[in-house]
């Protein structure tokens, strides 16, 4: 996640904000969110289901806070946090498909984070920014693209034991392995978690909120 910097210039008023859009855990997702967040488990069952769904749910909440937003306000900083939500829909889908490519391809498919050059940290830190040029249709139906190759690579494995060796990084225990199962709650953690930072971000941006 991206470190915290110094207040924004601007904010919003709150006179200008928008009456918050609201959703609960019970609204029926649909439309185009069901079609990019929500897995057909059709062709998986017990355990892979739960973890689709699951998955599903957490990605549809973070495409739900980008709903009817302008490319400009999908880059805009609206916390002390460097974090915008268009960036967090690019860093979520560059992570969900690092992690895929983890499950496919083993240890070389992922950085040694600890031989990483200044290039390399430049290039993350523009993974948690929406950059001139880049827009947030764009981006979404990248994450859609992530999300459907993720589903079919969970309904079509032998197997959610068979594990790799985690690469070099600082937060692994040296030595680690992960199978694919461990992989997948990491995707979901990883989605969920971003889902409520970037809730918090919308609702400072125009008041809009996921649920309440």
């Amino acid at each position: 996640m991206a470190r915290s910097v110094g207040l924004d210039r601007e904010r919003n008023p709150a006179s200008q904000r928008r009456k918050a859009q609201t959703m609960t855990t019970g609204t029926p997702i649909t439309g185009d969110l069901a079609a990019s967040g929500q897995a057909d488990a059709s062709t998986a069952d017990g355990e892979r289901a739960d973890l689709l769904a699951t998955l599903a749910k957490n990605r549809h909440f973070l495409r739900f806070t980008t709903r009817s937003l302008t490319d400009e306000q999908a880059r805009q900083r609206t916390t002390v946090s460097e974090l915008c939500l268009g960036g967090l829909i690019k860093h979520v889908t560059a992570a969900e498909q690092g992690w895929v490519n983890f499950i496919l391809e083993g240890t070389s498919a992922m950085k040694d984070f600890t031989a990483m050059t200044e290039d390399d940290y430049a290039q993350r830190a523009d993974q948690f920014r929406l950059l001139p040029g880049e827009t947030l249709a764009a981006v979404l139906a990248d994450y859609a693209e992530v999300a459907r190759r993720t589903d079919e690579l969970v309904a079509s494995l032998p197997s959610l034991n068979v594990g790799h060796p985690l690469p070099k990084a600082p937060w692994f225990e040296p030595g680690a392995s992960w199978s694919a199962r461990q992989v997948l709650l990491h995707i979901i953690t990883e989605t969920a978690q971003h889902a409520g930072h970037a809730d918090i971000i919308r609702e400072s941006l125009d008041g809009a909120k996921s649920m309440g």
